[in-house]
């Protein structure tokens, strides 16, 4: 009996997977409004540029290449929660680059454009980071059953 609940629990996804899967759906789904934001100006989700109305504008010197690029990070977004959801190695790694890729951003955003609001975004992603790293180190070091 002891060994059913075993193995029963080691099934279960750890808190800390089942938030970063949350996380990068949540990306992938604000990508996907961000995306049809840019694709219909001026349509019923035009409120979302409330939240940041500068963002707008930086998309809009992008031209059509920010479509592309939403399109990049919410596809990266959601293989990563796939990925992560299924226990893949791959979903892991993917998640560390594209956690990876916005703390470069964030640090780029800081230094160059002095927008220090991203600076946030750097303990936040490094300790995602580290949490997935971590992760898998404990997986490597578990003992076969």
């Amino acid at each position: 009996m002891r060994s059913d609940r075993l193995s029963v629990n080691s099934s279960r996804k750890p808190i800390g997977i089942i938030l970063l899967v949350i996380f990068f759906t949540a990306g992938a789904l604000i990508c996907s409004v961000v995306m049809l934001a840019l694709a219909f100006p001026g349509g019923i989700l035009d409120p979302i540029w409330r939240l940041r109305p500068d963002a707008r504008t930086d998309f809009q010197e992008f031209g059509t290449w920010s479509i592309a690029l939403m399109a990049t990070v919410g596809a990266a977004c959601g293989l990563a929660a796939f990925g992560l959801a299924r226990g893949a190695e791959w979903g892991r790694h993917l998640a560390i680059g594209v956690l990876t890729v916005n703390l470069v951003g964030d640090t780029f955003n800081a230094v160059f454009r002095h927008d220090l609001r991203t600076l946030i975004g750097l303990p936040i992603g490094g300790l995602m980071i580290w949490y997935l790293v971590r992760r898998a180190r404990k997986l490597e070091s578990a003992p076969e059953q």
